[in-house]
């Protein structure tokens, strides 16, 4: 009786959990999520164009080359994009896989979120069963103080067990150029203090590529704008655009987008 009794219970929980998710097909889609457990297709990916990305020239330029290698299987870099908020690097990352596509390439995106890096070597055992080339993406990386997610990254990049394959490459995009924070007390260190800066030091240093991306001058944040907006058909006045810019105490691609984003409201267009 006792058993029966289980076995029905068994049954009805079977009935209640929700159905394992159906494996994505890692050849089709242009883009995925990954969200610790498994991988999910995004089919609408529509980046911004590469071409509409200004004011980061010589960054674009080495990461599209570095990428297009990847994608034709030659030695490629992991990427490290750093620096001010809003310049371009999350942009970069999804607009030059979007390039690359839009020539015929086969590469795709998958983005995977920070607080699931734990679970990236079963990710790198399911990327490393297909032959596709993928980039990625870690968007807006950091560590605090004593988390020991940093040195089990390093370990993924190079060197680990659990590598990720040869069809992967990282792009990471930071506010940090070293990615954990560095503070004035680590040369208070009486001993060595120089082992506290190279331990800090040591993830960044696994990208072969570091790329920075800076704060703009009023005249590269026009010439964003004015970029947008021309790929609109829209018109502007450039000093309206900079009022823009004072209000929200910052110069920045994302500042430029979301005025050509008022633009565009204001003249009854969808975006």
């Amino acid at each position: 009786m006792t058993d029966t009794v289980l076995t029905r219970i068994a049954q009805a929980l079977e009935r209640l959990a929700p159905p394992p998710p159906t494996p994505a097909d890692l050849a089709l889609a242009p883009a995925y999520v990954w969200d610790g457990a498994a991988i999910t297709a995004v089919t609408a990916f529509d980046p911004v164009n590469y071409a509409l990305l200004s004011g980061i020239d010589m960054q674009k330029s080495v990461l599209l080359e570095n990428t297009r290698r990847h994608a034709a299987g030659h030695a490629a870099h992991d990427v490290l994009l750093w620096g001010a908020r809003g310049t371009g690097k999350s942009a970069s990352v999804a607009s030059v896989v979007g390039q690359l596509q839009s020539e015929g390439t086969d590469i795709a995106l998958l983005q995977c979120a920070i607080d699931e890096l734990a679970s990236l070597p079963r990710l790198f055992a399911l990327l490393g069963e297909t032959d596709r080339p993928f980039v990625l993406f870690l968007d807006d990386l950091g560590f605090e103080e004593g988390v020991g997610d940093a040195r089990a990254l390093r370990s993924l990049l190079q060197g680990g067990t659990a590598a990720r394959p040869a069809n992967v490459r990282l792009y990471v995009t930071s506010n940090r150029r070293h990615i954990v924070p560095r503070h004035l007390s680590e040369q208070d260190d009486p001993v060595n203090p120089r082992d506290v800066v190279d331990d800090k030091m040591a993830l960044s240093d696994r990208f072969g590529l570091s790329l920075g991306f800076h704060a703009m001058d009023q005249q590269a944040y026009v010439a964003i704008v004015t970029g947008y907006a021309e790929s609109l058909g829209l018109s502007f006045d450039p000093a309206e655009a900079i009022r823009w810019a004072t209000q929200r105490g910052s110069r920045s691609g994302r500042v430029a987008w979301q005025f050509v984003v008022e633009l565009a409201g204001r003249n009854g267009l969808p975006l």
